[in-house]
């Protein structure tokens, strides 16, 4: 089955030219409401009872070696980049401050930081009791990954007396989380432990319940909030609200007053909120507005008040309403901001004299201050043309201090507390970034490409200054487009690699995200998802006419839905990009929205479609990458994954690179890397996940014949 795989190997120990694996044809037909599909390479797909099988099948034996001869396919063909790689790796790593800290916040009578060590990996938090100069470790991630390929450690909760702390930990790299228990006097692990949860916990006042939220094991949805109490066995945890609704998935929060516990059921275009009193864990749930088809609402309360964040009534970019706390029915509500046709109101925070309003317009971040006593307010002024800003963490509301984060293309990321009262502000830290880098040497854009419906796209750019607009200069392009998340213009240490040999960096941002308002989302999912497509590729010509770049010398990258965006634009437009770098790409559209079993499926019809419905299996068939590839040319492909991936199934970027092998007309380089010890985000220290940038980074700037 594998003998062109086996062959390539042979003929590169020879000396030879390394001979890509070529992947067995075996047809399945896949048919759905009378519609039926070919798939030659569904064989790939392995389930998770193979994949932690002792004792591998025939099949995942099969595709273990196809996997294994792609990976040495890539490494013979990137060989002699290796110095590239490890000259790039260490670049990037020499800028990281290795001994580093966050800034201290406090919570609860502690202040919480977290610290990085030279030549480690993983963080360090710590807590200090206000007054005290004594630091006392919380947790050391670095311990926890001892003799683990893998490690994410989420959901660290401590509990109200300040004696326990709840955190989930994932040696797996499938975000299924088990949650552990630690006593903050002793040091020692409680016997209790939970298996298979988001990581996700919060305890209530009487410091023995946490809720928490356990997945299917199949799909792996957060579909079940479950109460433990602390000394009894986990199974015997009760369920506190099962979401039956397989499009909804559940998560937990609570609420700045910490009054209460919230269980928020969402999906794209509906959500629910339910609420629990901390003081009374064993009462029922209540539900604070019933979903309704189209509603998106999210809470907050304070001083026996509710605030509501809603798109409710027709408020697209969404408002921001009030409630008292014993009336929640939208009857109650009651205006604070309203709805504005050009600002989307993407976030707010809640102080006992002031109201935060975390807003965009015209595609970047606005923090607008709010005097609750007499209603004037002001907007903190950032002084760059394209930044990204953001409300930070703020526990404490009887306060006149915003902690807030600022960075831009050229500023790295710095934290502020600002004074609401004063209207002053003072930078707390901002991120060190070694090896010579200064922000004076660099300068970024706000640009403005025409899409071909007319549409007036943003892009960011930033480039080293003196840079000669033409169209000489290699550009390396990015973009997302989905799910209405916004790719703002933040701080990237490791594109000063790029910039300093002479690279261009943009950002495309694409319809698909919330840049320029909760329509800009809209005109990019579902029956008009092809505008993401466009869009990037209208982009990439405003660039080459406008001489930043060439053909020869444009690059692509985007991962996740992204990643699809990638598979898209090289089906659509291949000449327009002489190298693409696709990371775990979502490129089996169709095949993956049928599959009710796959995680994330059935809560992401609302973004891509129902394929089960005929209007929305042709319009998904008709730009799904996989589905789609053609007997053409195609630019040079890095393709990434990672095989324990729970978001994009290892089997997508899989099959879709056997399918391009099979049809491309070209001798371009096709490549795939897979990390067989990671999943969606890659490797898990902050280290090693460098080496996979620098293979990216070396993949363009050996197409570009840049060598040191």
């Amino acid at each position: 089955m594998f003998m062109p795989a086996v062959l390539a190997l042979l003929l590169t120990s020879c000396g030879s030219k390394p001979t890509p694996p070529v992947a067995e044809k075996i047809p399945y037909v896949i048919e759905s409401n009378g519609n039926e599909r070919l798939d030659n390479y569904f064989w790939m797909r392995l389930s998770d009872e193979q994949k932690n099988a002792e004792t591998p099948d025939s099949q995942t034996v099969n595709v273990l070696a196809y996997l294994n001869a792609e990976n040495d396919y890539s490494k013979a063909l990137m060989k002699h980049t290796t110095g590239l790689q490890e000259t790039l790796y260490d670049e990037m790593k020499g800028r990281i401050k290795e001994d580093d800290k966050t800034v201290p916040y406090l919570d609860n009578g502690y202040y919480y930081h977290t610290e990085y060590f030279e030549g480690k990996e993983y963080p360090v938090t710590y807590r200090r009791k206000e007054g005290s100069d004594n630091a006392e470790v919380l947790l050391d991630v670095n311990l926890l990954a001892e003799g683990h390929d893998f490690t994410s450690v989420g959901g660290a909760a401590v509990s109200p007396d300040n004696n326990l702390l709840a955190y989930g930990l994932d040696h797996v790299s499938r975000r299924q989380y088990t949650i552990f228990f630690k006593d903050l006097t002793t040091g020692e692990l409680l016997p209790d432990n939970i298996l298979n949860t988001t990581s996700q916990g919060v305890w209530a006042d009487d410091n023995r319940t946490l809720f928490y939220v356990k997945k299917d094991p199949e799909t792996l949805r957060a579909a079940t909030v479950m109460k433990h109490i602390l000394g009894t066995p986990s199974s015997e945890d009760k369920v506190v609200f099962n979401e039956d609704d397989e499009t909804f998935a559940v998560q937990l929060g609570k609420t700045k007053s910490k009054k209460y516990i919230m269980i928020v059921s969402n999906q794209t275009l509906t959500s629910e909120v339910r609420l629990i009193e901390a003081a009374r864990p064993d009462d029922g749930v209540k539900v604070f507005e019933p979903r309704k088809a189209d509603h998106l609402y999210y809470i907050d309360h304070l001083n026996g008040t509710f605030y509501i964040r809603t798109n409710a009534d027709g408020a697209r970019n969404f408002k921001l309403m009030s409630c008292p706390e014993n009336r929640t029915g939208m009857a109650n509500w009651k205006e604070v901001i309203p709805h504005r046709d050009d600002i989307l109101l993407e976030n707010y925070e809640i102080f006992d004299n002031y109201l935060v309003a975390d807003e965009r317009i015209k595609g970047l971040t606005n923090l607008r201050i709010i005097n609750l006593a007499d209603g004037t307010d002001h907007f903190l002024d950032f002084g760059e043309e394209a930044y990204t800003a953001g409300i930070s963490i703020n526990r404490n509301a009887n306060t006149s201090l915003l902690r807030y984060i600022y960075s831009s293309l050229t500023t790295p990321g710095s934290v502020y507390d600002y004074d609401m009262e004063a209207r002053t502000k003072t930078l707390l830290k901002q991120d060190s970034v070694l090896g010579g880098f200064d922000s004076d040497n660099y300068v970024s854009r706000r640009l403005w490409a025409t899409a071909g419906d007319g549409t007036q796209v943003p892009v960011s750019l930033v480039s080293r200054k003196g840079l000669e607009q033409d169209g000489t200069a290699p550009l390396l392009l990015y973009a997302y487009g989905s799910y209405g998340y916004s790719t703002d213009p933040s701080f990237r240490s490791t594109i000063i690699s790029l910039l300093d040999r002479g690279f261009v960096y943009a950002i495309a941002h694409v319809r698909g995200g919330s840049e320029m308002g909760r329509q800009w989302y809209e005109d990019g999912k579902l029956l008009k998802k092809k505008n993401t497509f466009t869009d990037f590729n209208d982009c990439a010509r405003f660039l080459i006419n406008e001489k930043y770049t060439s053909a020869e010398h444009l690059y692509a990258m985007g991962g996740s839905a992204g990643g699809l965006l990638m598979g898209a634009i090289v089906n659509m437009e291949p000449q327009l990009y002489n190298g693409v770098i696709a990371a775990v790409p979502f490129v089996d559209v169709v095949t993956t929205m049928l599959d009710a079993t796959i995680p994330l499926t059935t809560f992401e019809w609302d973004e891509w479609g129902d394929p089960r419905k005929q209007e929305y299996y042709d319009y998904m068939l008709s730009y799904s990458p996989y589905d789609q590839v053609k007997e053409q040319d195609y630019p040079n492909l890095l393709v990434t994954t990672g095989f324990w991936d729970s978001q994009v199934q290892y089997w997508e970027p899989s099959k879709w690179v056997a399918r391009l092998r099979d049809m491309k007309t070209d001798d371009n380089i096709l490549i795939m890397d897979v990390n067989m010890t990671a999943g969606h985000g890659g490797a898990s220290g902050r280290f090693e996940r460098l080496k996979t940038t620098a293979l990216q980074y070396a993949f363009i700037l050996d197409l570009e014949k840049i060598t040191k």
